[in-house]
């Protein structure tokens, strides 16, 4: 069960909510369950959102490819039992 309720993609939230969803799927390619919540504050949600994609991505600092820190977050969803 949600402790916060996301905000869904039904039309009913607002303008500034709507173009914050068009920004994180521009640059994380869709809309994660976690900007669904912080849709809620938009402010930190826009304020998260270049630094999520820059980590992300290769570069920024990185040494790790996208493709070990996607087997990093499967295989921690796996370890905690999250099904998501």
């Amino acid at each position: 069960m949600d402790r916060i309720e996301m905000i869904t993609d039904d039309g009913n939230c607002s303008a500034e909510v709507k173009m914050l969803f068009e920004g994180v799927a521009s640059m994380l390619g869709r809309v994660p369950n976690s900007y669904r919540v912080l849709g809620r504050v938009p402010l930190v949600a826009k304020l998260l959102l270049p630094f999520n994609a820059a980590i992300q991505r290769e570069g920024a600092g990185s040494i790790l490819s996208c493709k070990i820190k996607e087997m990093v977050v499967i295989k921690t969803s796996h370890i905690n039992s999250c099904n998501y």
